[in-house]
């Protein structure tokens, strides 16, 4: 039996080619039907954005550019999205900037350590020159950078104690993404890092695979890891957010108005996934306290102090270095 990722690589070759027809932007009267991924669940900010760009868009075109979105991971993992939208087999999705840093290089300036001081920091960041330079740099591999959706604070979560100080993470097997900051970073805190996809750390905390991961509180609640691991930390050490993508195959085939329409669509939702996601991320850390979780605060200084020299090495690289400046001139 064919597998499903052996499905969709199987689509992307064949997307290689320009006779093979499309499972993305498939014709409509004469428009067009964006299809669009997730990992995340049905009613998660990021989905409820993207449907909502679905729905503005049918709107705006009588009809004629419509969105089709896949979410809970349905059409595999988050890596797999990269790829398939690149091969133009996919046309939408939205992906968390960790699991972008190795391909490219200027999301890394968002996922460094404590670099942002607050969510407010972040928006303003995001929402300037700084936002405009990471979603240019996608173009340089077949992608376009529609938007960048802020995602909270990430910390630490685990099956075994809570966490005070770097010194509590020793020997602990955490889940990190495939980012070489991430590992670095954990290595540096003491912690063993585990690169896994998204959907895959449920299972492994329930079998011992890992005993906890990195998150928002968000993901933390909708994932159900706070189930198994009811440890929550508050580290703050990344506000690394989520960018949504488009294939440049699917942009360049949709009509010069429609491109400009979808990129200023894509720049409302963001606002629409901010609300939605201020509004629940307090439902979120209820739902988990009500669950069992224990959520403790930690020393933050001794995690900043440990983290640094990764953030020195980092800001070696003088691209990532004048970004950093124009970030912490608007702390």
């Amino acid at each position: 039996m064919t597998s499903r990722r052996q499905f969709l690589s199987s689509i992307a070759v064949a997307c290689a080619g320009t006779a093979v027809a499309r499972p993305g932007l498939a014709a409509l009267a004469g428009g067009h039907v964006l299809t669009a991924t997730d990992v995340h669940v049905k009613d998660y900010p990021t989905v409820t954005a993207v449907q909502w760009m679905g729905e503005t868009l049918a709107a705006e075109t009588d009809g004629r550019v419509q969105i089709r979105l896949y979410h809970s991971g349905q059409l595999g993992r988050e890596s797999d999205a990269i790829d398939m939208a690149r091969f133009g087999a996919i046309d939408l999705t939205r992906v968390y900037s960790g699991a972008l840093n190795n391909a490219f290089p200027l999301t890394e300036a968002l996922c460094l350590p404590y670099v942002f001081d607050s969510v407010a920091h972040l928006r303003r960041a995001l929402d300037g020159d700084v936002g405009a330079a990471v979603l240019d740099g996608f173009a340089a591999r077949d992608l376009v950078g529609l938007a960048i959706y802020d995602s909270g604070a990430r910390c630490f979560y685990n099956t075994r104690r809570p966490l005070h100080v770097p010194a509590d993470l020793q020997g602990l097997k955490l889940r990190v993404p495939a980012s070489d900051i991430f590992m670095q970073l954990l290595r540096d805190l003491g912690a063993n890092p585990t690169p896994l996809g998204f959907g895959a750390v449920f299972s492994a905390l329930e079998t011992r695979l890992i005993d906890g991961a990195e998150n928002n509180i968000h993901s933390y609640h909708s994932s159900r890891h706070f189930e198994i691991a009811p440890y929550w930390s508050q580290t703050e050490h990344s506000y690394a957010p989520d960018v949504l993508l488009m294939s440049r195959r699917s942009f360049d085939e949709l009509r010069p108005d429609d491109r400009e329409r979808v990129r200023d669509v894509a720049r409302r939702s963001v606002q629409v996934m901010r609300a939605e996601w201020d509004a629940s991320e307090a439902r979120a850390r209820e739902a988990v306290l009500a669950g069992g979780a224990r959520l403790n605060a930690v020393d933050l200084p001794a995690f900043r102090k440990a983290a640094a020299p990764l953030l020195r090495e980092y800001l070696q690289k003088p691209q990532l270095a004048a970004l950093h400046r124009r970030i912490r001139d608007l702390a």
